[in-house]
């Protein structure tokens, strides 16, 4: 032997130690678009994971049916994480209190009513109502939500701790607009923003008049918003409209719940 010992090839392998559960989410997380379904090929690049290790671990979340596979192949979302993920207390409670209220937003308006929630430094948006003529929006149900460049997110970001909010601001190319919607949502209850489309089909601009959802104690347990186009969001109606759904949703979270008001019945 020559004493020099020869260089090792890259494995490929995902970093040693790195948790199962953290590898399928990584493959979870894939998943990006509503119905979406991915080859293993896209599924591995999209997870930064070897083909074999995608494979095989897509494999067991087959078992357990949080994926399924196609005839043809590819994977698609089970339905297995639609069920555990509708029992989420945070989205489901605060969707089953606004879904009335979204509800006659939507009849009235025929336009865009999401109600979406903190976690972390992104919002997650948890419903939306749509008309079937109405623009197309960017955020689906599910779907993660950029707290300091959209109406809802504002809403939540002015709620959510200092910390939070300093990310953004530090992110921010225009911190001072930033804080002064930050200042109107929590001073006017409201928010009100006419920005571009972020999509490339549709109107220019479009406009979103949102509202923090707020506990007794003034902490945000979600946000409602309208999306409508064209430069016609701020107007009072709209403004009104929300601030009062919002409203109505944080006293319907507050009301016990029926089963739970006969328990406590003697």
């Amino acid at each position: 032997m020559s004493g020099t010992e020869r260089p090792r090839r890259p494995s490929g392998r995902p970093p040693v130690g790195e948790p199962i559960l953290d590898r399928a989410f990584r493959l979870l997380r894939a998943f990006v678009d509503n119905g979406e379904s991915l080859s293993l090929q896209t599924l591995a690049a999209r997870s930064g994971l070897p083909k074999s290790t995608a494979l095989r671990i897509a494999n067991q979340l087959v078992r357990l049916g949080a994926l399924e596979r196609r005839e043809d192949g590819e994977f698609v979302v089970g339905l297995q994480l639609l069920e555990i993920a509708s029992l989420a207390p945070r989205g489901h409670g605060l969707r089953a209190a606004a879904l009335p209220v979204m509800e006659d937003l939507h009849h009235v308006t025929r336009q865009h009513i999401l109600l979406a929630v903190r976690e972390g430094d992104e919002g997650v948006l948890v419903e939306r109502l749509s008309a079937a003529d109405a623009m197309a929006v960017k955020y689906r149900v599910g779907g993660r939500i950029p707290l300091g460049e959209t109406g809802i997110g504002l809403a939540l970001l002015a709620y959510a701790p200092e910390s939070v909010r300093q990310v953004w601001l530090e992110r921010s190319v225009d911190p001072a607009r930033l804080r002064r919607l930050l200042a109107m949502t929590r001073t006017e209850g409201v928010c009100a923003l006419t920005d571009p489309n972020p999509l490339s089909t549709g109107p220019h601009i479009i406009s979103t008049v949102a509202a923090p959802i707020l506990s007794h104690r003034g902490q945000a347990l979600g946000a409602i918003s309208l999306v409508s186009p064209g430069p016609h969001g701020a107007q009072v109606a709209n403004r009104v409209a929300i601030r009062t759904a919002s409203l109505a949703i944080a006293r319907a979270m507050r009301a016990p719940h029926p089963r739970q008001a006969d328990e406590g019945v003697c």
